[in-house]
């Protein structure tokens, strides 16, 4: 598709418009997406934690731990939750979703943490660990890790999608640009070809242009101009046209 030499710069710049309009929405979207996503599994996490920690409570009276750990063994079926322990108030480790056992990272750690904190488990990967204290933390913690590797697959998807339809619209829009600028150069080039026919004295009399010089715009003024000095050049002026545009 030609782009006439005088819009160049017009369409170049309507490129470079478009361009920081997606790059600004998509640094936009990535930044509002992973932010609120990242919440909201935090916050879920978070809900989930405190559900064990309430229904905890009577178990943990009973000193009843198959049932507590029949507990937590079907929440690390919630996809992004990757495992689940329980620690007592004394910091001992009631019950664990970990297979075959608990890692020494987490041994290390302090039982009694309940900020979130990142955690880097070696063979298993990067996690978000969050806690909810059962008994305002005399009944002991519960400890809940988020799979960050899931998680950060659910933003790049959701993201993608976003990219992708910003992608197709910057394509439709540099399209439809490239359409319109060219839309409004066409009489441009309908007049220099009737410049060039009246400068070659091939047409003084301007028949079989009628179709730009009937245009109401600009270009017909111009070539209606262009058409009148050419007749006084060759001795059969008519009155002189309007430049005035009606309406």
């Amino acid at each position: 598709m030609k782009i006439r030499k005088l819009f160049q710069k017009t369409q170049f710049g309507i490129f470079g418009l478009f361009g920081l309009i997606v790059l600004s929405t998509s640094a936009l979207t990535i930044y509002t997406v992973q932010t609120h996503l990242s919440a909201e599994y935090e916050s879920n996490s978070r809900n989930i934690a405190k559900t064990i920690a309430d229904a905890s409570v009577d178990i943990l009276l009973n000193r009843n731990l198959a049932t507590l750990q029949s507990l937590i063994d079907q929440f690390v079926e919630i996809q992004g939750i990757r495992y689940v322990y329980i620690t007592s108030d004394n910091g001992e480790y009631l019950a664990h979703t970990f297979v075959p056992g608990i890692p020494e990272a987490i041994l290390e750690s302090d039982p009694f943490e309940t900020a979130t904190v990142k955690r880097t488990l070696p063979g298993m990967g990067e996690f978000v660990e969050v806690a909810s204290p059962i008994l305002a933390g005399f009944g002991g913690v519960v400890h809940v890790g988020m799979d960050l590797d899931t998680i950060g697959l659910k933003i790049q998807r959701a993201i993608g999608q976003q990219v992708y339809l910003i992608s197709v619209l910057l394509v439709v829009g540099v399209l439809g640009a490239i359409w319109f600028v060219n839309l409004a150069a066409k009489p441009l080039g309908e007049l220099l070809a009737f410049a060039v026919k009246l400068a070659k004295e091939e047409d003084a009399d301007g028949a079989g242009d009628e179709k730009i010089l009937a245009r109401d715009d600009e270009a017909g003024e111009l070539a209606r101009l262009l058409l009148h000095v050419a007749q006084r050049k060759n001795g059969t002026e008519e009155p002189p046209p309007s430049t005035e545009r009606t309406g």
